[in-house]
């Protein structure tokens, strides 16, 4: 029987290489996204040709009315979720502390925190009712490098998430529930762009040991082997995935 997987913020990116990924590893998808549906699309396209089921969801995790329809629908079409890569996420544009609104962080927060912890609490509560699962939450090199200058408020909801992945992988590790995260350091993604720095990745490469940006797909790899059972034992761990950065 192969396992379902819900990737949020999958239509792009971090979410989508993991998403075709995860189809030629033997997962069933649902595939999250909130408003490039032709993005989510074209991913449960290629999906479907690795063989996968797939079920694609709108909702904006930022409204918790809309993580609970999402979930009904998983409900219905599978009847069970074995893994979530918890990946939806905004930046903004760069600025520095003194600049930021309350409307800022209230969307900040509300998509890579609330959101975030909310749609671990729904996947949960389908992993203990079935006996086990695994979760992967995606964080960000920022929130140890604190990101001054360009998004300290991006960089602080990410720090949420590396604590949120310990205290909750300490939670559930008795239920046969691992929780791990990653950290992307300079990844060539849309990201970038959306904050208003299109070459940022290429730009700052010079300042990774390794001398060069990473991809979608290297992250990809690292979420898999977290999901899959050779990392059985490993719960409450960050893997850095940056280059040494």
């Amino acid at each position: 029987m192969r396992k379902v997987l819900l990737v949020t913020g999958a239509s792009a990116g971090i979410g989508a290489a993991t998403a075709r990924l995860a189809a030629t590893r033997g997962y069933d998808l649902v595939v999250n996204y909130n408003s490039d549906s032709a993005g989510a699309e074209a991913v449960a396209a290629d999906a479907r040709d690795a063989g996968a089921r797939v079920l694609i969801c709108q909702a904006d995790v930022a409204d918790p009315d809309q993580i609970t329809a999402m979930y009904g629908k998983i409900d219905a079409e599978f009847g069970r979720l074995d893994a979530l890569v918890n990946n939806a996420g905004v930046v903004d544009q760069t600025a520095r502390v003194t600049d930021l609104t309350h409307a800022r962080l209230r969307r900040m927060f509300d998509i890579n925190v609330i959101g975030a912890i909310l749609v671990a609490k729904e996947a949960v509560l389908r992993m203990q009712a079935q006996g086990g699962g695994a979760i992967v939450n995606v964080s960000s090199a920022a929130a140890r490098l604190g990101s001054g200058g360009q998004y300290v408020d991006y960089a602080a909801s990410k720090a949420a998430i590396d604590t949120f992945t310990k205290g909750l992988s300490d939670e559930v590790a008795a239920e046969n529930i691992r929780v791990n995260s990653v950290r992307p350091g300079l990844i060539e993604t849309e990201l970038h762009a959306k904050g208003g720095e299109p070459g940022r990745a290429e730009r700052l490469a010079h300042m990774v040991p390794m001398k060069r940006s990473g991809s979608a797909q290297e992250l990809a790899d690292a979420i898999l082997y977290l999901l899959s059972d050779q990392a059985s034992y490993v719960t409450g761990t960050t893997l850095e995935v940056t280059g040494g950065r």
